[in-house]
């Protein structure tokens, strides 16, 4: 069913995305303040044929063919792209752009990231050939990097920040390096993408845990980068990789891709950020009492930790003691180990500080954004997750009907509560301006 609005009488249904189907939320229309939903962009017909274009008119940049040399070794760094189509579409455009030049697939060797999952130690090879593909693995080398390795390279230490960093032998070696990423809003680097990818895919595991401590820092959030210590150490760290060239995609909500970013590391990078923030950053001139957010269905809330993200990203937009209702299915239920253990054994906010500056971790993360939101807001989970987990592990609230958690959300913030609706709230980033500010 296509998500909307429809109004009876004076009540107004508004229906989200659940796992694969959809649910339906009545609210008075009297304490509807409106849905927030992000700006939707039509996918290109052709990826190759956008990706190819972006490489033939690079941002900041010269073309690859004035960079590389025929004899240069290459080492790309594909991070975090979710789609495979888009993902072999990026190698496959940029493989041809160097073999144009003369560079030799056999001089090629590339490394994949997974994100944040890649700081767990090395990413599962089979995985990553099965993603990647015949096409792709059948022209150049993977190397699978591992971020405890004994031979990391140390490069220097960021001037900002003091971060030492060290990088992996074959990547620092190399004598061009291309990042390929996707661009998307992320929950402290600001934004995922460009520099990011040096951190994520082939740094060592002390680089990383030094950048991700400055998630603690106020200005670490989702869609901020002026100020941000996270996104300013990340630059600097890439910088020191002598990044030579990146390609960074941005896909809509159906994860078709929108557009693609050719050339300078921060340049092309920062084209990118204009079109997500387009996209998905909506401006809101009023705080609601109680906020119904859906994490987006499917994929999106497949486990609780993924979900959370839809919390987080609705934040700005509720009052301090509101109520947030989050809508995720959770199929394969909480996800994240670390998530749950941190959850588990970590009482409360300080402690789960102090555990994150003295042993940064994946996951461990999560509950630490989790417990902050829960300091200033109920929030009601409507899911498949048995309440053993949703209320004595992970302190939420339960209503098995997303109409009973509303039911239960007015009897805490009072009959006359204004509401807002989020039905993707895994990609989008409401944002609160005061009128004033709006105007000016």
């Amino acid at each position: 069913m296509d998500i909307g609005i429809l109004c009876v009488i004076d009540m107004v249904d508004v229906w989200f995305p659940y796992g694969k189907t959809d649910v339906c939320v009545r609210v008075p229309a009297r304490n509807l303040l409106g849905s927030i939903l992000p700006v939707q962009k039509s996918g290109v017909s052709d990826c190759r044929v956008a990706i190819d274009r972006a490489l033939r008119e690079p941002i900041g940049s010269g073309r690859l063919a004035e960079i590389v040399k025929p004899d240069s070794k290459v080492a790309l760094v594909v991070d975090d792209v979710a789609c495979r189509v888009v993902c072999e579409a990026m190698l496959l455009s940029v493989l041809d752009e160097l073999n144009a030049v003369g560079v030799r697939d056999e001089n090629v060797v590339l490394f994949f990231g997974c994100g944040d999952n890649n700081r767990e130690g090395v990413v599962g090879s089979e995985d990553v050939a099965l993603f990647l593909g015949d096409k792709v693995l059948s022209r150049v080398r993977l190397v699978m990097h591992d971020v405890r390795a004994g031979d990391l390279v140390f490069v220097g230490s960021t001037k900002s920040y003091g971060n030492k960093v060290f990088l992996n032998r074959v990547f620092a070696e190399a004598d061009v390096r291309i990042l390929l990423g996707e661009v998307y809003l992320h929950y402290y680097a600001g934004y995922a993408g460009g520099r990011r990818s040096v951190l994520s895919s082939v740094s060592g595991e002390a680089t990383i845990q030094y950048n991700s401590v400055m998630m603690l820092n106020s200005n670490a959030k989702a869609g901020v980068l002026v100020g941000n210590p996270v996104h300013e150490d990340m630059t600097e760290v890439a910088r020191l990789a002598k990044v030579t060239f990146i390609v960074n995609v941005v896909r809509n909500s159906k994860g078709e891709l929108v557009a693609a970013f050719a050339g300078d590391l921060e340049a092309a990078f920062l084209e990118a950020v204009r079109l997500v923030d387009e996209m998905y950053k909506v401006t809101v001139d009023r705080r609601a009492d109680i906020v119904v957010v859906s994490a987006g269905g499917d994929s999106l809330d497949a486990t609780l930790d993924k979900a959370y993200r839809a919390v987080d990203n609705a934040l700005d937009v509720v009052k301090r003691g509101g109520v947030i209702i989050l809508l995720a299915e959770c199929p394969q239920g909480y996800g994240n180990q670390m998530f749950y253990d941190w959850m588990s054994r970590l009482v409360d906010l300080k402690s789960t500080e102090r555990e994150l500056k003295r042993n940064f971790a994946i996951g461990g993360h999560k509950a630490y954004y989790l417990l902050k939101a829960l300091q200033s807001h109920p929030v009601i989970l409507v899911s498949s997750l048995p309440d053993y987990y949703a209320v004595n592990v992970f302190k939420l609230k339960t209503a098995r009907a997303v109409n009973d958690a509303l039911a239960d959300a007015f009897k805490l913030a009072g009959s006359a509560a204004r509401v807002w609706t989020i039905p993707y709230g895994g990609y989008t980033l409401p944002e609160y301006r005061a009128p004033e500010e709006i105007k000016t």
